[in-house]
């Protein structure tokens, strides 16, 4: 039987690998840096699209208390108001609508304000 051997298969690999750190600088696109460098890529690649989640999380909730703040009431209010009222909008639509539609927000907001009151 004839004897395989893994030209091809590494051939493969080795272009795969030049594809993904095309770009990179100096040593990193070069054959044992770049194997390093394509892991450490992957790795913050994995870890920036938890980052990511969590940034735009921290920003609508800026927003929304910014807007909140504007109509006398905090964000930690505001959520326990809308928790109250049944309101059930996420953080998401309340940044947009804070910032798209502010009559929106402030009728949402009054809603929250009526829940605490009573």
């Amino acid at each position: 039987m004839a004897r395989i051997k893994g030209a091809v298969g590494r051939r493969t690999r080795i272009r795969k690998l030049r594809a993904r750190v095309k770009g990179f600088f100096m040593g990193r696109r070069r054959l044992r840096q770049a194997i390093e460098a394509s892991m450490k890529a992957d790795m913050n690649m994995f870890i920036g699209r938890k980052q990511r989640k969590r940034d735009f999380r921290r920003l609508w909730t800026q927003r929304i208390n910014a807007a909140a703040r504007q109509h006398g009431l905090s964000y930690s209010r505001l959520i326990h108001g809308l928790k109250k009222a049944g309101v059930e909008v996420n953080r998401k639509m309340l940044a947009d609508l804070a910032v798209s539609e502010p009559q929106v927000f402030g009728a949402i907001v009054e809603q929250a304000k009526a829940s605490l009151a009573s």
